[in-house]
């Protein structure tokens, strides 16, 4: 494998003493973590327990109740530009009729005020973009007509678009076949060795992406595990971080965990309830 290029210096991600609370729930605090150049971090943990929301604080959208967070160095807000991201799966609606090639040039000049960029020049890196994610056959579809598995390749292409240094992910995978699976997060994973950008992933699953990840952010009620999947993923550390004991077993590879209570009592209202999922399953 090519590999990843590494960069001294400043950390892409930088959280200290961040905690994020919805009103007098906290739903995490004490987060210390950098995120460096070309590393694939995944986002794990059971429903509720802020993973979207710790996307949307990288993004920029969710404000922390306490500590800091720089993105490149800088406020997440203004370092927007450089971060690319790769939403749930969600409802088309008004974007059906889109075509990929569309979703794409989004990302290049979907910012911008005033005249777009120049036709050619932009349609010829819209080209490259669909090709580089293996979405050429289908760039003048509408959106409401690819698979999910298309849609999501059509996705990672807009996000791609704007050349990004930090790649959000959260829960690209959903309702999709192995294979599809495969497909994305082979195109992810090429993305962060050949550019060295890193990669943080929120899934339900770990066992699809295990063989790519650097380390695991294991969120949970009572509190977080930082570390690589063989330090987060054993009984010993889940059963610490849930206060019960919780049975983590690897069969062929895949990792099963067992016994992790239920944490999804959230409020109807509440933003978790609409755009997380699961815990990891086995």
């Amino acid at each position: 494998m090519t590999p990843i290029p590494r960069q001294d210096g400043t950390p892409v991600v930088g959280l200290r003493a961040a905690a994020l609370s919805y009103g007098d729930r906290e739903v995490w605090s004490g987060l210390d973590l950098d995120v460096r150049p070309g590393e694939f971090l995944a986002v794990l943990g059971p429903n509720g327990a802020g993973k979207s929301s710790f996307v949307r604080t990288l993004l920029g959208r969710q404000p922390l109740s306490a500590g800091t967070l720089t993105v490149l160095g800088r406020p997440a807000r203004q370092a927007a530009r450089h971060i690319g991201y790769v939403p749930q799966q969600a409802a088309l609606s008004a974007q059906a009729m889109l075509r990929a090639r569309d979703l794409v040039r989004f990302g290049i000049d979907g910012h911008r005020f005033g005249p777009r960029l120049r036709t050619g020049p932009v349609r010829r890196r819209v080209d490259e973009i669909l090709e580089s994610v293996g979405a050429s056959a289908y760039a003048d579809v509408p959106l409401g007509m690819l698979s999910g598995g298309e849609r999501q390749r059509v996705r990672i292409g807009q996000a791609l678009a704007a050349d990004p240094r930090l790649l959000l992910c959260d829960e690209p995978l959903l309702s999709l076949d192995l294979n599809h699976q495969r497909a994305v997060t082979e195109l992810i994973d090429a993305r962060r060795r050949s550019r060295g950008t890193a990669v943080v992933f929120v899934t339900h699953e770990i066992n699809p992406v295990l063989g790519l990840v650097d380390r695991v952010l294991y969120l949970a009620r009572g509190g977080h595990r930082i570390g690589t999947p063989d330090e987060v993923l054993t009984s010993e550390s889940l059963s610490l971080l849930y206060g019960t004991q919780v049975d983590v077993v690897r069969v062929r590879g895949r990792v099963v965990v067992a016994g992790a209570p239920d944490e999804t009592a959230v409020p109807p209202h509440h933003p978790e309830r609409l755009q997380e999922t699961d815990g990891v399953r086995p």
